[in-house]
């Protein structure tokens, strides 16, 4: 009988295999704790292995080292200027002016030392880690930058309105405009400050009217309405009648809370019955100043005792949607009529210095003369106390032969010149704009003419057109601001009075830009009047603010002119046939406007901010 030997005991194999698993996890773990304390001896005392921000690399340097490294490679590109797209202009911005910075120190900060988490130990023996550079954003500054861009930007939508031609009101529809989503940019250009060298495209948003067209139309209904019968005014024993082309002249609509409401100026009421109720008033005066003497000296108010403007504008402002003439009645009273400014009003206002002024010369013509005259015959002596806007079409008044104009030269479609009323009223537009400019007033709107006319500086000038567009500027001062005006044939001065806030402003203009060719064209009619081309161009104007010697501040005015061309009167010789006679040129009654560029130097303002234009050659002519 054989016998098998015994089998190992099941579980002493066990236990050898145990044993030996045992064996090789220990190995390994010994060997995974000596990398990790390799890796934590390999990290050092400085910033981790393999760090860089924006591609430079800091590893193991310390904060200090890696903020001076940081300084010296990312500096210059932190002080760089951020280039932006605006639709389809490109600008830049300085980050120092901007309120944009980097902070090297505070990208570094606190990552310095040996590592002992195993998980960015593995991330720097991977590589590293590539740590976003810390930007700096003064929000403030870089809102109040980029709301300066969005003033030369931004296309505002514009409001309807109702204009009157005589007692007829006529509605001038609103149009959409394009505004820089401010917010936004600011958010964009902080986000890509430093990180991105690509163009930062700044959002722009569509900008509706807030006035909607059903409102504009029920303004237009109420307008027809106010003016279709005079008002009465009853004072005492007197009657007297505000006749309907009056109440236009009055009657104007500002937009609020999405509605165009009517605003009655009892001033121009008053005055139309003014002959009417002589025998009941003593007309009062208001504070003004002498300015003869070259200096500012007020001339006391006075009180008077009549009819008071404003309580006539209110009453007269609810009577006005009624139809029937018993119903179009007001009951006047006369009592106390304090004056608008009295003396010691004035005396607060600190109009005590001449600020600035321009001299805007022209070449004579009738109509210049009346126009721009008329213009700046109601301009002379405006007041503008602390905040308030300057308007010039609401200064001078619609351009009808009733309001003093007549007819003489504007710059029509396609830049061709053409007859129309007021034509020369522009030349103030630009005399008071300009003594504006250098005064430091803050600009609200202004449009310069769409083609370049000779004798104003390039894109410091301003046109205007009822009931279209204005020019407007704020007193931002904390004094009044006195508007005088000086007529003469050929040339026109506007000084500004009050307080001066600075040293000098200076007007510093771009070379031109983007320069685009004229064409020529051919008229055949009897109304052709010849003109000579102008190229279109984009020129910047800085206006610089002086103080102590030192620029404080600087603001840009962009303007495009496009091109103006050259008329010929007479039939295009390609199209005549090769034996006809030559077609003379029409002859007209009076030599068009020359647009051609001026080689007099341009105005220089002196360190009080006063400046002259160039005297025109004798040929020059425009509107």
């Amino acid at each position: 009988m054989t016998t098998m030997p015994d089998a190992p005991a099941e579980g002493a194999s066990t236990e050898r295999q145990t044993r030996r698993t045992l064996l090789v996890l220990g190995i390994l773990l010994a060997g995974l704790v000596a990398m990790y304390l390799g890796l934590v001896a390999a990290s050092g005392d400085g910033l981790p292995r393999g760090t860089s921000v924006l591609g430079v690399p800091v590893g193991g340097q310390s904060e200090a080292q890696a903020t001076v490294t940081l300084e010296q490679e990312l500096g210059p590109r932190a002080e760089a200027p951020v280039t932006v797209v605006v639709a389809d202009e490109t600008l830049t911005i300085a980050p120092a002016d901007a309120g944009l910075g980097f902070d090297a120190a505070a990208t570094v900060e606190g990552l310095s030392g040996r590592v002992w988490d195993p998980r960015v130990l593995i991330r720097q023996f991977l590589g590293g880690p590539d740590l976003d550079p810390v930007v700096t954003v003064d929000e403030a500054v870089l809102g109040e930058t980029i709301a300066g861009i969005a003033a030369d930007a931004d296309d505002p939508p514009v409001e309807p309105t109702i204009a009157f031609r005589g007692a007829t009101p006529n509605l001038n529809p609103g149009t959409e405009g394009q505004v820089l989503d401010q917010a936004a940019s600011v958010a964009a250009v902080s986000e890509a400050y430093l990180v991105s060298e690509e163009p930062v495209t700044l959002p722009v948003l569509v900008a509706p009217p807030s006035v909607s067209s059903e409102a504009a139309d029920a303004a237009l209904e109420s307008a027809r309405v106010a003016v279709s019968a005079p008002v009465t005014v009853i004072v005492g024993d007197t009657t007297a009648a505000i006749p309907p082309t009056a109440i236009a002249e009055a009657l104007t609509y500002e937009p609020e809370g999405g509605a165009l409401e009517p605003r009655l100026d009892g001033d121009v009421l008053r005055d139309s019955i003014r002959a009417e109720i002589a025998g009941v008033e003593s007309p009062g005066r208001d504070a003004t100043w002498d300015v003869s003497s070259g200096k500012p000296v007020i001339v006391p108010s006075r009180t008077g005792r009549g009819v008071n403007p404003d309580t006539l504008a209110e009453d007269a402002l609810t009577v006005l949607g009624e139809t029937e003439a018993p119903s179009r009645v007001v009951v006047a009273r006369i009592g106390v009529i304090q004056p608008d400014l009295t003396t010691a009003q004035a005396k607060e206002l600190g109009v005590v210095e001449k600020v600035s002024s321009f001299t805007q010369y022209f070449p004579y013509a009738a109509y210049r003369r009346q126009n721009i005259g008329q213009a700046a015959e109601y301009v002379d002596g405006t007041l503008l106390r602390p905040g308030q806007v300057f308007s010039l079409n609401k200064t001078i008044k619609e351009r009808t032969p009733a309001n003093g104009y007549t007819t003489g030269f504007v710059v029509g479609p396609g830049g061709i010149f053409r007859e129309d009323l007021g034509g020369g009223v522009s030349t103030s537009a630009t005399t008071i704009w300009t003594a504006a400019f250098f005064a430091g007033l803050q600009r609200v709107e202004t449009r310069a003419h769409s083609i370049y006319i000779s004798r104003y500086q390039a894109g410091l000038e301003a046109t205007v057109a009822w009931g279209v567009f204005d020019m407007r500027f704020r007193n931002n001062t904390r004094n009044g601001v006195l508007i005088t005006t000086t007529m003469r044939d050929t040339s026109l001065t506007v000084t500004m009075w009050g307080t001066k806030r600075y040293d000098e402003i200076r007007d510093v203009s771009s070379p031109r830009r983007n320069i685009r060719p004229f064409t020529v064209v051919y008229e055949d009619s009897p109304e052709c009047r010849a003109q000579s081309g102008v190229e279109g161009f984009t020129i910047d104007v800085f206006r610089v603010f002086i103080r102590g010697g030192e620029e404080v501040k600087r603001e840009r005015i962009t303007t495009t002119y496009r091109p103006s061309p050259t008329v010929r009167c007479g039939v295009d010789p390609a199209t005549k046939p090769s034996k006809s006679p030559s077609t003379s040129p029409s002859k007209s009654p009076s030599k068009p406007p020359s647009t051609s560029p001026s080689t007099s130097p341009k105005p220089s303002p002196s360190t009080s901010g006063t400046a002259a234009a160039p005297k025109p050659s004798p040929t020059a002519s425009s509107s």
